[in-house]
């Protein structure tokens, strides 16, 4: 059974010109959703805390954001201005909750810490002593944690006496842990976990260390829903919390964007070498079409951007570059088999000859993402989505983008030099018959 009948030829290159105007449409369509209605960036890339909450009852998207811009902070005011709050699809009571805020713990806060924990030059509490000096204080970044560390050692006190019950490492550790939870208690802008918030670690050969556990981001919005749903409906754990640094996520996006520019170029420089130098700038442009507009399309409808997506777009590069190989590799075929066709006639012969096949491997891959897209869960789904966009436009661009512009590129280019080499080589018989 055949899709295409062999020996079936299309002129493709007939209608080239319509298809450049459809391109051109579809890819600067693609260059305005870059801006309006603007890329959806992901955690990964715009930085934040992202919780997924499971609700024991249904609740309404707009109260879960209610709850959330209504959370009080540790720093006494309200960090969740414009929480971004959606329902994750096929989990009942499911949401998605996505904030700005990486950090439970301000730049100011962090000070004000340091100076309570004697840590400081200057503005330290009057009742520092050496013993109570950390040799360094250093904050999480997620601002769940404090690590202190001091030069003093917990194993140096083991051989000392009991006294009231209990021993010097004991003494030590409560007389520690109720300075240091005084101290926090003084700070402003940070909330402990609990009062076993504070973890005192000896070590042997070492210095010892202190590590205070802080109410994070996510430990904070979870606080924010129970307190305004209720045990009966709130859930008492998040299913899963994430968060990156906005730092971070900016050099995740740029080395994103360096990776699909890199994959872009070496992409075209296997074409140049793998074929002829007048192939590379059709497959050149065909994935630049093809990239463009899957990522148009994720702007377009609203999808997230992030690590995955890439992942997908840089499928899609390589995906779509095996029709537009797999065509070339026929034209260079038959460019030996048919010395008196013409460029565009070897165009038509050869896309024709692999449209079959072509029709018949995107298929398949078509069916499989749509299956992805449609049972699949929304990170599975946003990459079938890529995928599925960039596999039919990467069967257009192959036949209607790539064989076009590499025709016009032999027509500009390389006929001009066949051309002038015959002008050369008729010249000089002319010379040649006049010396005679």
């Amino acid at each position: 059974m055949y899709l295409i009948k062999p020996g079936k030829l299309f002129d493709f290159m007939g209608m080239r010109r319509y298809f450049y105007l459809l391109s051109a449409v579809l890819v600067i369509g693609s260059i305005i959703t870059f801006f309006v209605p603007g890329p959806r960036w992901g955690t990964d890339f715009k930085g934040g805390t992202e919780l997924v909450v499971a609700f024991k009852q249904p609740v309404e998207p707009g109260a879960v954001r209610e709850a959330i811009e209504g959370i009080k902070t540790a720093q006494g005011g309200q960090a969740f201005e414009a929480p971004e709050v959606v329902a994750v699809p096929d989990q009942a009571n499911h949401y998605l909750i996505r904030v700005q805020e990486v950090s439970s713990v301000s730049e100011d806060a962090k000070l004000a810490i340091s100076r309570q924990l004697c840590f400081a030059d200057a503005d330290a509490p009057a009742d520092c002593s050496p013993e109570l000096t950390p040799t360094e204080v250093r904050f999480s970044p997620g601002g769940e944690k404090i690590t202190i560390r001091y030069d003093w050692q917990l194993s140096k006190l083991d051989n000392e006496l009991i006294v009231d019950g209990k021993t010097a490492r004991q003494r030590k550790i409560a007389e520690l842990t109720a300075a240091i939870l005084g101290r926090m208690a003084s700070a402003q802008g940070v909330a402990l976990v609990d009062h076993h918030a504070v973890e005192i670690i000896g070590f042997k050969d070492h210095d010892s260390k202190v590590e205070v556990r802080l109410k994070a981001t996510g430990d904070q919005l979870m606080a924010g829903i129970k307190a305004h749903f209720g045990p009966e409906i709130a859930p008492e754990e998040p299913v899963s919390t994430e968060w990156i640094g906005a730092k971070a996520g900016a050099e995740l996006r740029e080395n994103a964007l360096k990776s699909i520019g890199i994959a872009v170029f070496i992409i075209m420089v296997y074409i140049a070498f793998r074929f002829d130098l007048r192939f590379a700038p059709g497959a050149l442009v065909s994935l630049v079409h093809d990239v463009l507009i899957a990522i148009g399309a994720m702007c377009l409808t609203g999808r997230e951007i992030g690590i995955s997506t890439v992942a997908a777009v840089l499928t899609v590069a390589g995906y779509t570059l095996t029709d537009t190989v797999v065509v070339y590799d026929r034209i260079r075929e038959n460019l030996g088999r048919h010395r008196g066709l013409t460029f565009p006639q070897l165009v038509n012969l050869s896309a024709s000859e692999m449209l079959g096949r072509t029709l018949v491997t995107n298929l398949t891959v078509i069916a499989s993402l749509t299956m992805f897209l449609v049972f699949g869960t929304q990170v599975i789904r946003d990459f079938a989505f890529v995928m599925l966009v960039g596999t039919i436009v990467g069967t257009y661009s192959s036949i209607y983008v790539a064989g076009p512009i590499t025709e016009w590129v032999d027509r500009a280019l390389f006929a001009q030099k066949v051309t002038r080499a015959k002008v050369s080589r008729s010249r000089a018989q002319k010379r040649a018959d006049a010396v005679v």
